[in-house]
């Protein structure tokens, strides 16, 4: 346990509650509130997937190497730096937005998001500045995986707090969706960026761009968060609820939720991954590889509300299981067909089915999660399942299969490894308790 949670935490949220109007236990909050939990969260998500599909430009930038394999290893390696301070985040942010309330930490979220990017977008090449500019990267990768690793928990508990309790699944699959709509704008840019620019502008300033598109919206971002009303009441949790108290009672759940956010985890970064996958091993050109980009976030952004909206429907459980089945069963064929007859065509279906089936699945467990939780540890515990999960295996996940590729030989390897995590997560989803119909813990 972090030093700086190892006492119980503060159980009320101080003055948060009356400095800032909050939301009745039974009532739902406006639509454009809801909105502005959706878009700070698509900006920091935006921001920080933006990397991973300009990873090929990165590398060369900042981690020149004797091969490209040996630049593009050093890439994804430092993409995955940023997943090892989501835990901490996790910890630190779930726990201040369980003491002080949803929406300064939603707050702070979004201004370590700003610094870790401003970073990006700026920093000179290595060979103008040499082993500073690598470094520099590797801090701001950090800063914002602490501010996604504190997002999440506090971001799920506002949407599942203001929801009506018929609609909890389709309001909280918002957190998934958005996450599609980031893919989708970061993939739309890709895509306008490597068909408009040569390959030398793309690497001296093109892959900047986006970066600095992101920074731009920060302002309004900031303003509609700061806007919003605060869904943590004011009458103090139970002792047994709040805290390190309240973690460990619930840390067998928290335990099997790290195990259910593994397989989409693994699936999504994978898909993240299909544009340098696209260029460096199926050898296609940037533009397709982007456009790949493009039909995941897309149907990220559908299936993750076709999600939510069926989890209240027929339940959390059905709705993350058999999705979850149907990826460890179809994902080696899919991939086999890819790698057989990669075209537009194939890549497009190919990324489409993983992302579809990703985010069915995946909005029905961040539903469940926060919603098996008690008020006083809802976003410490959400936000330490999510971090934990994503930075172990989200981390390392390009890593290991760019490495799988080079080893084998077998440009199928990502596959595999998508069908063997979704095999433990099924698992896992099988003895998660059914939560649709359960009032929200105290």
């Amino acid at each position: 346990m972090n030093p700086s949670v190892s006492h119980p935490l503060p159980i009320a949220p101080h003055h948060a509650a009356s400095s800032r109007p909050s939301v009745p236990r039974t009532a739902g909050v406006p639509k454009r509130v809801v909105a502005a939990t959706v878009a700070g969260n698509a900006l920091e998500f935006y921001d920080f997937v933006t990397y991973a599909f300009f990873a090929v430009y990165i590398g060369k930038t900042f981690f020149p190497a004797s091969t490209p394999l040996g630049s593009l290893l050093l890439s994804v390696a430092v993409f995955g730096v940023g997943f090892f301070a989501r835990p901490v985040g996790g910890v630190l942010i779930g726990a201040f937005a369980d003491r002080a309330g949803r929406r300064p930490a939603m707050l702070l979220t979004i201004a370590l998001i700003t610094i870790g990017t401003l970073g990006l977008a700026l920093t000179p090449s290595f060979e103008r500045i040499g082993l500073a500019a690598p470094i520099i990267v590797v801090l701001c990768r950090l800063i914002q995986g602490l501010a996604l690793g504190g997002e999440v928990g506090p971001s799920s508990a506002f949407l599942i707090e203001s929801a009506p309790a018929a609609r909890r699944g389709l309001y909280a699959s918002w957190q998934l969706a958005s996450q599609g709509a980031a893919g989708l704008v970061a993939g739309g840019f890709g895509l306008l960026l490597t068909s408009s620019l040569s390959p030398a502008e793309m690497l001296a300033w093109g892959w900047r761009v986006p970066f600095l598109v992101g920074l731009l919206l920060v302002p309004l971002a900031l303003y509609l968060r700061h806007s919003m009303p605060e869904t943590l009441h004011a009458a103090p949790a139970q002792a047994i609820n709040s805290g390190v108290v309240g973690l460990k009672r619930k840390r067998g759940l928290i335990g099997l939720a790290v195990l259910v956010v593994i397989g989409g985890t693994v699936s999504t970064y994978v898909g993240n991954f299909m544009t340098t996958y696209a260029i460096t091993t199926l050898k296609m050109s940037p533009v397709l590889a982007m456009g790949a980009t493009v039909v995941g976030g897309l149907c990220t952004l559908a299936f993750a509300l076709l999600g939510g909206w069926l989890c209240d429907r027929y339940g959390r459980k059905p709705t993350m299981f058999w999705p979850r089945v149907a990826a460890a069963v179809l994902t080696v064929p899919a991939f086999m067909l890819l790698v057989a007859n990669p075209t537009a065509i194939t890549l497009f279906a190919v990324s489409g089915f993983l992302a579809a089936l990703t985010a069915v699945s995946g909005a029905a467990s961040l539903v469940a999660i926060p919603e098996l939780l008690p008020r006083g540890i809802r976003a410490t515990g959400m936000s330490i399942a999510y971090a934990i999960g994503v930075s172990l295996f989200g981390g390392t996940t390009q890593l290991v299969i760019t490495w799988l590729i080079g080893a084998t030989g077998n440009p199928a390897a990502p596959a595999w490894y998508v069908a063997g995590a979704s095999v433990v997560t099924a698992l896992a989803m099988l003895a998660m308790p059914e939560s649709r119909d359960r009032a929200l813990e105290d």
